[in-house]
C-alpha cells in the first residue's frame, strides 16, 4: 500500500510540519512532494493556517523594513543546505508506550515561531526573503507611480486645452470691441464732421404734430458717410420695407442708400451704408418697396426732407 505523502515530511512527534519547513514554505522555497504534503496538511489544519498567516506577515513587514540589496546567488542553496544539515543533527522523537483505544495522545502545540519568535531572526532568510515579496511591492509602486504621471498629465493637458480656449473666447471678445471702438469712432466723426449737412425730414406736405415719423439725416459726400435716424414709423405689411434715397444736385436718378425695418417702438435707423463717394445731394426722401429694395423708387414718399 502506497504511504501517505501527506505524513512524509510531518515532525512525528506532533503531526505538524516542522517550523523551519513552514516558514520556507512561505516563502516559495519548498517544492515537490514536501510541498504538497504540507499543502495538504494546511488544508485540514487551522493552527498552522494561522501560523502560516503570522509568518506572511513577518515577511512584509521584513520587506517593509530592509534597504535595498541584491542577494547573493548562492543564498537559496545556502539556506537549504543549512536546514538539510539540522534536520540529521536533530534526535529522533522517542517511541510513546502503547496505550489503549480508549485513550487518545494529545498533540503537543506547534511552535509559536509567527508572534513570540519571528522568522525574521533567520538571518539566512533575509536574502529570499527580499527577493520575491519585494518585488512585488516594487511593481505595485511603480504602477502607481505610472498612474499618478498618467492621471497628471492628463489633467495638464486638460488645463492647457481650457487655457487656449479662454485665450481664444477673449482674443474674439477683443476683436469685436475693437470693432465697435471703431465703429463708434467712425460714427463721432460723421456727426461732428464740420463739412456734412444735416438735413430734417418728415411726411410731405404735413406739419410736424406728435406722432408722426420724422427722422434726420448727416450726409458728407466728400467721404460717402451718412447716418440716419427717425421715428414714429408705422409697421409695414409682410416682405415690405422701407427704402431711404439720395436725391442728387445734378437732377440725376435717385441712389439708394439701404433699407430698413423699425421697431416695436417705431425707432428705425441706416447707418453708414455703402455709397459712392463726390455725389453733392438736394433731398432726400423715404419710400415703402419690397424687402429686398428696388433701384428706382416706388411713389408717393413717405419721408421727404431738403
Amino acid at each position: 500500500m502506497t504511504p501517505d505523502r501527506s505524513k512524509a515530511f510531518l515532525v512525528a512527534s506532533n503531526g505538524h510540519p516542522d517550523p523551519a519547513d513552514l516558514t520556507l514554505h512561505a516563502m516559495r522555497l519548498v517544492n515537490g512532494d514536501q510541498a504538497a504534503a504540507i499543502a495538504d496538511h494546511l488544508a485540514h489544519c487551522a493552527e498552522c493556517t494561522a501560523e502560516l498567516g503570522r509568518i506572511h506577515g513577518d515577511l512584509v513587514l521584513a520587506v517593509l523594513t530592509t534597504g535595498l540589496e541584491t542577494p547573493a546567488a548562492s543564498a537559496r542553496e545556502r539556506l537549504l543546505g543549512q536546514v538539510a544539515r539540522e534536520k540529521k543533527l536533530a534526535p529522533a522523537a522517542p517511541k510513546m508506550p502503547e496505550q489503549s483505544e480508549s485513550v487518545q495522545p494529545q498533540a503537543r502545540p506547534i511552535p509559536s515561531f509567527g508572534h513570540s519568535g519571528s522568522v525574521l531572526s533567520i538571518d539566512e532568510h533575509k536574502p529570499n526573503l527580499k527577493r520575491g515579496t519585494r518585488l512585488i511591492v516594487l511593481t505595485g509602486l511603480g504602477w502607481a507611480a505610472a498612474a499618478a504621471l498618467c492621471l497628471t498629465s492628463g489633467l495638464l493637458l486638460r488645463d492647457r486645452q481650457n487655457l487656449r480656449r479662454d485665450l481664444a473666447a477673449q482674443q474674439s471678445q477683443i476683436g469685436r470691441l475693437d470693432a465697435d471702438a471703431a465703429q463708434a469712432h467712425q460714427l463721432m466723426d460723421a456727426l461732428t464732421d464740420p463739412g456734412a449737412m444735416r438735413v430734417s425730414m418728415r411726411m410731405p406736405a404735413t406739419p410736424k404734430p406728435q406722432g408722426v415719423p420724422s427722422g434726420g439725416v448727416t450726409y458728407n459726400p466728400q467721404k460717402g458717410t451718412l447716418i440716419f435716424l427717425a421715428s414714429n414709423m408705422g409697421a409695414l405689411e409682410q416682405y415690405k420695407a422701407y427704402e431711404l434715397w439720395i436725391i442728387p444736385a445734378d437732377n440725376s436718378a435717385p441712389i439708394p442708400a439701404g433699407t430698413f425695418h423699425p421697431d416695436r417702438q417705431g425707432n428705425a435707423s441706416v447707418v453708414m451704408p455703402d455709397l459712392p463717394k463726390g455725389i453733392p445731394a438736394k433731398a432726400f426722401g423715404v419710400t415703402i418697396e419690397p424687402d429686398g429694395g428696388t433701384q428706382t423708387p416706388t411713389m408717393p414718399l413717405v419721408m421727404f426732407g431738403n
